[in-house]
């Protein structure tokens, strides 16, 4: 898995619960490194021995964890460049999802070696979707929920997202086609975060 997602991690356990949180995951963990680099690749089960370690630190659910993970991706400043190329792909929240499928695409011409989860978008109609994500990681789709809630509130959107139901043994590598199911209730709910799609591009 690419080191990317790892610094992600890094960074989120470490500004959400302090530097020492991370630290202690790791031991935990029993990883060889404390930090990871950007550009390389490291083995999946890495990520699965770090989410182990902090879900019994944090005494919070996988799935909780994964979807606060993707809110922090979104939300705070150390990802800006990723809100930018969320927000990249519409001009409001819906044209957004109709574009999440060409989201690994766009991805890998920032990172070719990324690897982001097939997607797949079903337009229910009156606002509904059903977004269908394959993924080598269980879960991907609870960190999608997170990231979705978390877009809907940077375009100033209400949607509601049901998320999928994992059994306790379903958290293993592998193909793993996970579904959400989500629905606009308010385009217009509130301003949503300032965004200028001239303005800087993604530097």
């Amino acid at each position: 898995m690419h080191g990317l997602i790892f610094k992600a991690l890094q960074g989120f356990f470490a500004d959400t619960y302090g530097p020492a949180m991370w630290d202690g995951i790791t031991r935990q963990a029993k990883l060889e490194a404390r930090s990871f680099e950007s550009m390389l690749i490291y083995d999946d089960s890495c990520v699965d021995d770090i989410l182990t370690a902090a879900t019994d630190r944090l005494n919070r659910p996988r799935s909780e964890v994964l979807e606060d993970i993707g809110t922090y991706l979104v939300s705070h400043p150390r990802f800006e460049r990723l809100r930018r190329l969320l927000r990249f792909g519409g001009v409001d929240f819906t044209d957004f999802l109709y574009s999440i499928e060409d989201l690994p695409d766009r991805a890998r011409l920032a990172v070719p070696d990324l690897g982001l989860p097939h997607m797949d978008l079903t337009d229910c109609r009156d606002g509904a979707f059903t977004l269908r994500s394959t993924s080598t990681m269980p879960g991907y789709s609870f960190v999608l929920a997170g990231l979705l809630r978390a877009l809907a509130d940077d375009y100033g959107v209400l949607i509601m997202v049901d998320d999928p139901a994992h059994q306790a043994d379903a958290w293993t590598l592998g193909p793993n086609r996970e579904t959400l199911s989500i629905r606009v209730l308010d385009a217009s709910y509130a301003a949503g975060r300032q965004f200028d799609l001239a303005a800087g591009a993604l530097s």
